[in-house]
């Protein structure tokens, strides 16, 4: 009985975390962030499940909001169920125009729906962060320096994700990796990099567990 407590104990504290590609193309320094991300965090022990963008194939448009809901296509079902396994998730991608590329913004579009991510209140303006518990790593690529970045922009794209994205359903904390320029970096600053992202990824599997 004892043994069976603690291997149910350990199952439960286990890492299990979720790498999700958010770039469109599929190769790219974001799957190279992943790959690194994903390395760092199975040295430490983590399950790791990945999904990469590119493989996916849906409709990104929520034509109709809230007001009518369309089939979940296979891959954004599981898209779900494997953030919903997950106690910490990853996401990869490149900054554009001050966002996420557009058809990773139609997964979150089509997933993070009332009932899974948020349930809005009947008599108030709050609302039930429905994926509470979870952590997050950023991992973002961009062409312009993270200074200017911040100058320029306010780090848009950092706020995008972080705050009305994984915060608003209950994912955090949220930690943002954001490198570049990618345009006019070295072989050695892109090694430096994903030197860092394996560095986050052991973290995060020593963290989630």
């Amino acid at each position: 009985m004892s043994v069976l407590f603690i291997r149910i104990i350990g199952d439960n504290m286990s890492a299990r975390l979720f790498v999700f590609v958010g770039h469109p193309r599929s190769t790219s320094l974001s799957h190279g962030l992943a790959d690194a991300y994903q390395r760092g965090a199975e040295a430490e022990g983590a399950e790791v499940r990945r999904m990469n963008l590119s493989d996916m194939q849906f409709d990104p448009d929520l034509t109709e909001g809230y007001h009518a809901r369309k089939t979940l296509e296979p891959c954004l079902e599981e898209w779900r169920d494997t953030l919903s396994w997950a106690n910490h998730t990853c996401w990869a991608y490149a900054q554009w125009w001050g966002g996420m590329p557009a058809k990773m913004k139609g997964v979150i579009d089509r997933c993070f729906l009332p009932g899974y991510a948020m349930k809005y209140h009947e008599d108030d303006p709050f609302w039930d962060r429905l994926l509470s518990g979870r952590k997050a790593d950023v991992l973002m690529t961009a062409d312009a320096p993270v200074w200017f970045d911040r100058l320029s922009n306010g780090r848009a794209a950092k706020l995008q994700v972080q705050k009305p994205v994984l915060h608003f359903a209950g994912i955090k904390p949220a930690r943002i990796l954001q490198v570049g320029p990618v345009k006019t970096a070295s072989d050695a600053t892109i090694a430096k990099w994903l030197k860092k992202a394996e560095a986050r990824g052991a973290q995060a599997a020593r963290r989630a567990s």
